[in-house]
């Protein structure tokens, strides 16, 4: 009689589930809607994209929460040592100090996520609340003389802003929060002008949506004829730009209202903080479109097709 080996069972990794099932509760989120309506209303008006990060480049959250996160690691070293509670003390106040700022810009990053994603952010917010008033609650007993008591909080808030810290990284690697949507295009668009079909097929002003190397791309033909391609999935959270609206030369996207520059991709408007991949454009003899990715020449800058006609001048043949 032939027996089965038994194989050993590979068990699932007990954080990962909870981070999992914790996407998937959907017992918050009429409270998560609430503070979404009630951030998208704040009168921040330009001051918006300054604290989503769109002047860096990438959301500055991450580089704001250095600071208290390092005061308060630095703290828990130096009460580690006699004598250095008051060097102590100091790094609590400097990380109770600047973490207002660090939490206003995680919460109007938090305003345009997904779902799933304000579900793990807002337990990461409590988390971080929580570090918040113990070392509040720190500061005071070392304030009044009660040293132990200090360290004890500091300790617990340290705790807590590890906590943070997990909930913080499982949104940032595992659900690409904050994360250049659109970074792969020029990593799966091959060289060379794409086919994406004649000149009657784009209406004019409207946006339409396109395949090359399998990538979706958007289509959009100006009054004038001018032809413009930008990668479709929008670079904050893959937004699809072909169902968006077009409105003086900028397309926006139609899940968090990232405005982006038809001619070049521009992040005009966040929440987005990366620009679009632009393409070439060109009109061959026989009126199809044309596109080529937008790459840097080896002298620094990028091409802008003006060798490769757009359609009111129409470019003939292949270079």
């Amino acid at each position: 009689m032939r027996t089965t080996p038994s194989r050993p069972l590979v068990r699932q990794n007990r954080i990962v589930w909870l981070l999992d099932r914790l996407e998937r509760e959907p017992r918050a989120d009429a409270v998560i809607e609430a503070l979404r309506k009630g951030i998208r209303r704040l009168p921040l008006g330009d001051r918006r994209d300054l604290l989503h990060g769109r002047w860096l480049g990438h959301p500055v959250h991450p580089l704001m929460v250095q600071v208290p996160v390092g005061s308060w690691l630095s703290a828990a070293v130096l009460d580690l040592y006699p004598g250095r509670s008051r060097g102590a003390g100091v790094l609590v106040g400097v990380g109770l100090a600047s973490a207002a700022p660090a939490a206003l810009t995680g919460w109007v990053d938090w305003a345009d996520l997904h779902r799933e994603q304000q579900r793990v952010g807002l337990v990461h917010a409590l988390a971080n609340s929580a570090a918040v008033g113990l070392y509040a609650a720190s500061l005071t007993c070392r304030v009044r003389g009660r040293r132990a008591a200090g360290r004890a909080y500091g300790f617990l808030g340290l705790t807590a802003v590890a906590a943070g810290g997990l909930l913080g990284g499982h949104l940032a690697y595992r659900q690409a929060s904050g994360a250049n949507h659109a970074e792969e295009v020029p990593h799966v668009v091959t060289e060379g002008w794409h086919r994406v079909g004649p000149m009657a097929d784009f209406p004019v002003g409207e946006p339409v949506r396109r395949s090359v190397n399998d990538l979706p791309v958007l289509i959009v033909r100006e009054s004038g004829g001018a032809v413009h391609a930008l990668a479709e999935r929008c670079s904050h959270l893959a937004g699809p730009l072909a169902e968006g609206t077009v409105s003086d030369g900028c397309v926006r996207c139609p899940w968090h209202g990232s405005v982006f520059r038809l001619s070049d991709g521009w992040n005009v408007r966040g929440p987005a903080t990366a620009p679009q991949p632009a393409f070439d454009t060109r009109v061959t003899d026989d009126g199809q479109v044309e596109i080529r990715l937008r790459r840097p020449h080896s002298n620094g800058q990028a091409s802008h097709g003006r060798h490769a006609r757009p359609a009111a001048r129409s470019g003939h043949g292949r270079p």
